[in-house]
């Protein structure tokens, strides 16, 4: 496993780093076996905390992620790790079940789309808001199909607020997201696509 260890605005002593290699090393050996990466950020948080951000690539687009916040810095990274832990524990079975299908996956089950991100920032108070967003970056991604199930999986491991799939069932784009309420919304455009070729289908007769 490729393992990063980087501290931001802090210096990753000899102790530290061997602490979090173990540590990592640990996991992987209980719960993937084969993870492929591994992103470990450690950074003062105010005036006497410091926050964790570890983050595990587990398979092909794949990752689990945790963030914790503690006053001692040990703590704050032992805690971060007991998240993955948790995550893992919750998923393994699923993972185990899944994972043939999703790293077997044929490239064609993978689709490309855009990724923008706009700036919403106007440096200038008081200037108008253009008529159209201002792109400050632009990138690939890959839309994965899969069932709901896997995307809310991938969604808890992540611990983004959104993931945009393609439904294994229907091949409509859906998306699950993370509500205010802590449970997984889930937009699925299956209806809108069958009312939509129905009303080509009548137009077409």
């Amino acid at each position: 496993m490729k393992l990063n260890i980087q501290g931001k605005q802090m210096d990753i002593g000899d102790a530290l780093r061997t602490h979090i290699t173990t540590k990592i090393e640990e996991l992987d050996s209980k719960f993937f076996n084969r993870a492929i990466s591994g992103t470990i950020t450690m950074a003062p948080e105010g005036h006497s905390a410091f926050k964790a951000h570890i983050k595990l690539g587990i398979g092909r687009d794949i990752d689990v992620e945790a963030y914790a916040t503690e006053q001692e810095v040990y703590l704050a990274f032992d805690n971060a790790a007991e998240k993955i832990a948790k995550q893992m524990r919750r998923y393994k079975r699923r993972l185990r079940d899944h994972r043939q299908r999703i790293e077997d996956a044929e490239e064609s089950e993978l689709h490309e789309a855009r990724d923008y991100v706009i700036n919403l920032h106007d440096e200038e108070e008081g200037k108008d808001i253009p008529d159209e967003p201002l792109i400050v970056a632009e990138m690939t991604k890959s839309i994965p199909k899969l069932s709901v199930s896997e995307a809310v999986m991938r969604l808890d491991l992540s611990g983004k607020p959104a993931l945009l799939f393609q439904n294994l069932k229907s091949d409509a784009i859906s998306m699950v997201y993370r509500r205010e309420d802590g449970n997984i919304g889930w937009i699925d455009t299956e209806q809108a696509l069958k009312k939509a070729d129905g009303g080509r289908a009548v137009a077409a007769e």
